[in-house]
């Protein structure tokens, strides 16, 4: 099942720290702008979880969310001096999208 987030997840204020390479992979890969990733963390309800797979180096997460314009984004990233760095946004697959639309349904 999937869950919500614990409110004090999230570092406040949220912020953004963004590695220069992966503002610019996103968008030539995925074509997702910073400010459309952003957005998904804002938006309600999100799905986080730990990336166990690849948490070798430093704990990393994956949000399943929505952008302020409804687009379905599948974001990988960690938490790093109290601040969200994006390693990598693309749309959700179909299974991570099937996977999200129940969340939703459970918790909206």
């Amino acid at each position: 099942m999937l869950r919500e987030p614990p409110k004090r997840f999230f570092p406040e204020p949220l912020e953004f720290d963004w590695d220069e390479g992966n503002a610019n992979k996103n968008w030539a890969d995925h074509h997702v702008s910073q400010g459309e990733c952003e957005s998904a963390f804002f938006n309600d309800p999100k799905f986080v979880r730990n990336d166990h797979t690849h948490s070798q180096t430093e704990k990393r997460f994956i949000c399943l969310g929505r952008t302020r314009h409804g687009r379905p984004l599948f974001i990988s990233f960690n938490l790093r001096n109290e601040k969200v760095r994006v390693i990598s946004a693309r749309d959700m697959t179909s299974r991570e999208y099937v996977e999200f639309q129940k969340y939703e349904k459970e918790n909206s």
